[in-house]
Formats: structure tokens, sequence, C-alpha cells
């Protein structure tokens, strides 16, 4: 075993030498990627289906983070026509009312389509729900083993977590002024 790598939000790893990923989930998904004839592996975790531009923060987003997985896997070795996928988290941890609440399902959905439309089977799934869950993802093997955590002591690590890697609202933020002379 080469190590462990823990990911957070944004996150996508994926490594040629067998290696455990380690993440927390909450509404957020993750979703491993492997090659078994090749026996690489990787991992993305996910904020939100769609959004963001180009830069650090794309690969919260679930359209940038599995374009990047599939290319780190690809060039760690592996052969995006043998992936298998494995798909975790797109839980109601956190009591969020209003469109908000939505982003667990349309996460998921995301997740379905794009695999889909990619042809890469989904072998097994832990999604929904309202426990958030911790997996660890062997790159080598593809075997993944997920531990739910359940009650408030759940719902504190996530929301830990997801106000520790939320950048600033863009409006915060003066790019220039108009009325100011050069």
């Amino acid at each position: 075993m080469s190590g462990e790598i823990r990911i957070y939000i944004g996150g996508v790893h994926a490594s040629p030498s067998p290696t455990v990923i380690k993440t927390l989930l909450g509404s957020c998904v993750g979703v491993c990627l492997h090659d078994p004839i090749a026996r690489v592996g990787g991992m993305n975790h996910f904020m939100l289906p769609h959004g963001g531009g180009p830069g650090e923060d794309a690969l919260r987003f679930g359209v940038h983070a599995m374009d990047c997985l599939i290319g780190a896997i690809m060039k760690a070795g592996g052969d995006r026509r043998r992936l298998v996928a494995k798909v975790f988290g797109g839980a109601h941890v956190l009591a969020i009312k209003g469109p908000l609440s939505a982003v667990p399902r349309k996460n998921l959905d995301f997740v379905d389509e794009f695999l889909a439309a990619e042809g890469i089977p989904v072998l097994s799934s832990d999604v929904g729900g309202h426990c958030a869950r911790h997996v660890h993802f062997h790159t080598g093997t593809g075997r993944a083993f997920v531990k739910r955590l359940q009650g408030t002591r759940a719902r504190a690590v996530v929301e830990k977590q997801s106000r520790a890697v939320v950048p600033p609202p863009y409006g915060s933020v003066t790019l220039f002024d108009e009325n100011e002379r050069v």
C-alpha cells in the first residue's frame, strides 16, 4: 500500500499504485472509478452538479470533477473503456429548507446521467437518506468501505467541513471601480 490520501470538497485524486483515498460526505457526492485490469483507481468529492468556470473552484462542481477524475485515471494508466464506478453521498444531513434542499437529489441525478452517458457501469452505491458517510476507497482493488455517521455529531462534522472550504461570495470582492482613475 502506497499510503493514504484525504480529499475534501473539490478534491480529486487518482493513483497508479495502491492507495487508500478517504473523504467525508454529506449532501456532496463522491464517485470512485476503477480500472480492474490496470488496477488503477481514483475518487472525487463535489458539492454541486453544474457551475463554476475555470480555476481552482471548478472541481467543486460535478461536471468538472468527473472530467478531471477520468483524465487523472487515464494519466495513471487506466483505460476509460474499462472503468467501473461506485457512488456515495447525496444525503440530507444539514437542516436546509428551500431550493438548496434539492441539492442532494440534483447531485445524484447528475452522476447517474453522466455515468450513463459515458457508458460507465455503477457496481454499487450508498446514497441518499440522512446519514453522512465516511468513505475509504482502495485504488488498487476497487474496494470501498463506508461508515455511516448519524446524529448531531455527524451533522456538526459535515457543517464544520462545509464552512472550512466554502470560498467567499463573488460579490464580496471588488475587481475594479469604474469611477476610480488609474
